[in-house]
């Protein structure tokens, strides 16, 4: 039981080398791809930002140069306007030819603006440009005269004018003008981010989404028209970050945030760039997984690799694990077979490793071992030989005792043997019952000669003392353990099933098997060999009274068994003189048990009486 649980928890030499060569090729290259994966992932994630980074602050930067050459070209227009005055453009001043000359000349210098007026303290003006004011451009227009009359000036917010194809987002950029401290009017002009439109759109692609937010949040200008000028943004993380920063921000800043899409939410990284002198911002976003679409190309690239290599790392392990424990196996199997008893296995390796040198070492300890085993298996042939031979010798001397029964304990042996065989009985009863039918007499030895070789038939006293011939035997082989399994043919051969037999008058299933088959052996022998009161029987006349006693006296299987042996043929008797009828013993020495055999046997007289000496016969 030991030995088959250890063999079930034995882990083969295979999986553990075939784990170290994994172990060692797969884990450095793990750790290694996994580093570089790791180290170029961020430096991706770096590239992207820095991408995003680098659009922002050049549309920021744009956007400042703009304003600031703005700012330039109505201070200029300012400084015109008070030289052309004379410092005055109140009353009917404002509207002079070389003002409106002035103004015009300005709108018509850049195609970027779209609408400027002049302003006089009174609130009266001129204008000129391609557009017409509205009521949204007038409410600017107030909120930039209010700014003015506190001498600041104002950047509005971003409005859309016209209507259809001639939209255009605009916004307004004032100053006031002052003649030393006094407050003489506002130049304001209206700027066209047509230009601001289209440098979003040439930056705009490959996922990324450019677009610019005032300081309210709401949208200024993007790159496709799904966005609305004066959107409110803020729903967005990144740009609320810039409103609630208070638009105190100077440098670009870049984060990951999520986007509600209906039921679908997508992962952006966004970068946010102030423009500082419009309080304004400019954002370009793109989704993860278009940003980091290099980061996940190189991780799918690099699991591709690292799969491809733990491949081959395994296909390499695998061989070189086999290279290694095919001879173990190989001289695995040659073990079990020698520990089977199979000494002709040799091993047919051939290899200049140690591995090698075990199997020649193999080769040679199954020649000794081969050798020894004959020597030992001759050894005990040669034993077997002497101990069955000195049985048969022991047996032989019992025999010599009693002229008339030489050759008893062989004949008795070969038909028990025969019995058993038809019987199908296993081999090691075999053996057992070979040695125990070849001695069950040996117990005559201790018999005095004069009952033993008794020429007549036996007195009642006499066949009372030759009964004690089967506990002798038993007494004399007791001490010799290794023939314990045969003393019970020795000593119980002479019980019947019925109870009547001797010596202790055991019944049935109480008879072991080995003294029934003895039994029925040493009957048919007794039956068929001449004795001082009895002239062998035929072997049909003794297998007539044989089965008559089959289930009284003798075990009906082994009965059954004997009578197919020698229905075949096996059974051969040369030796019997056949003299009829033999007349029955006398009454004084027929023992009780042989009344009941005659009763079995009513029906044939002659039989009947025959039967009635058998166990004296058979003593």
């Amino acid at each position: 039981m030991s030995s088959s649980t250890s063999s079930h928890a034995r882990i083969p030499i295979l999986y553990l080398i075939l784990g170290v060569l994994l172990v060692i090729s797969i884990v450095p290259m793990y750790f290694y791809s996994a580093q570089v994966e790791s180290i170029n992932r961020d430096r991706l994630k770096t590239n992207e930002m820095l991408l995003q980074n680098t659009v922002t602050r050049s549309l920021a930067d744009d956007l400042s140069q703009h304003e600031r050459s703005l700012r330039m070209m109505l201070a200029n227009l300012s400084s015109a306007i008070q030289v052309a005055s004379g410092g005055d453009i109140g009353g009917k001043n404002i509207e002079s030819p070389e003002l409106r000359a002035l103004l015009e000349n300005f709108v018509s210098s850049s195609d970027e603006i779209a609408y400027a007026t002049l302003i006089n303290s009174e609130a009266k003006g001129i204008s000129a440009g391609r557009i017409t004011a509205d009521a949204f451009l007038n409410r600017e227009l107030e909120h930039a005269y209010a700014a003015a009359r506190d001498g600041r000036a104002y950047n509005g917010q971003a409005l859309s004018v016209g209507e259809g194809k001639s939209t255009r987002t605009v916004f307004l950029v004032s100053s006031p003008v002052m003649y030393g401290s006094r407050f003489l009017g506002m130049i304001a002009s209206v700027v066209d981010l047509q230009f601001l439109i289209r440098r979003l759109q040439e930056v705009s692609g490959g996922g990324l989404t450019p677009y610019v937010v005032d300081a309210q949040g709401r949208l200024v200008a993007a790159a496709t028209p799904e966005f609305a000028t004066g959107q409110d943004m803020k729903n967005l993380e990144i740009v609320r970050n810039f409103v609630e920063g208070g638009n105190k921000a100077q440098l670009a800043a870049t984060r990951e945030f999520t986007v509600n899409n209906g039921s679908e939410k997508i992962e952006i990284l966004g970068t946010s760039s102030p423009v500082t002198a419009l309080d304004w911002a400019v954002i370009v976003q793109k989704p993860r997984r278009e940003a980091y679409r290099g980061v996940y190309e190189m991780q799918r690239t690099a699991r591709l690799l690292a799969l491809l290599a733990v491949l081959l790392s395994v296909g390499v392990s695998i061989f070189a694990a086999r290279r290694i424990t095919n001879p173990l196996e190989i001289l695995t199997q040659s073990s079990r077979a020698l520990a089977k008893g199979d000494f002709s296995q040799r091993v047919h390796l051939w290899s200049r490793t140690e591995i090698g040198e075990l199997a020649q070492t193999f080769n040679t300890m199954s020649e000794e071992l081969e050798r020894f085993v004959e020597d030992l298996k001759r050894a005990a042939d040669e034993n077997r030989a002497l101990f069955m031979g000195s049985i048969q010798m022991l047996a032989g001397a019992v025999d010599e005792k009693d002229p008339y029964t030489r050759g008893h304990s062989d004949r008795v042996t070969r038909y028990s043997m025969l019995i058993a065989k038809e019987m199908n009985l296993d081999h090691t009863f075999m053996e057992t019952l070979q040695i125990s039918a070849q001695l069950h007499d040996v117990g005559k030895i201790g018999i005095e000669d004069h009952i033993l070789k008794k020429p007549g038939a036996l007195t009642a006293e006499e066949f009372e003392v030759m009964k004690t011939h089967t506990t002798k035997g038993a007494n004399i082989l007791r001490p010799v353990t290794q023939l314990a399994e045969m003393l019970p043919g020795i000593e119980l051969h002479h019980e019947a099933l019925d109870g009547r037999g001797y010596p202790y008058g055991l019944k049935g299933d109480q008879i072991p098997l080995l003294a029934r088959v003895i039994a029925v052996a040493d009957t048919f022998d007794a039956l068929t060999t001449n004795r001082p009161y009895q002239t062998a029987h035929t072997p049909d006349q003794a297998l007539q009274i044989i089965q008559n006693l089959a289930g009284k006296r003798l075990d009906p299987d082994a009965v059954k068994a004997l009578l197919a042996v020698y229905a075949r043929g096996e059974i051969r008797i040369q030796r019997f003189t056949i003299k009829r009828p033999i007349a029955p013993m006398p009454a004084s020495v027929v023992e009780p048990e042989s009344v009941e055999v005659a009763e079995t046997a009513a029906t044939q007289a002659a039989l009947a009486a025959d039967a009635a000496a058998l166990e004296r016969t058979r003593v």
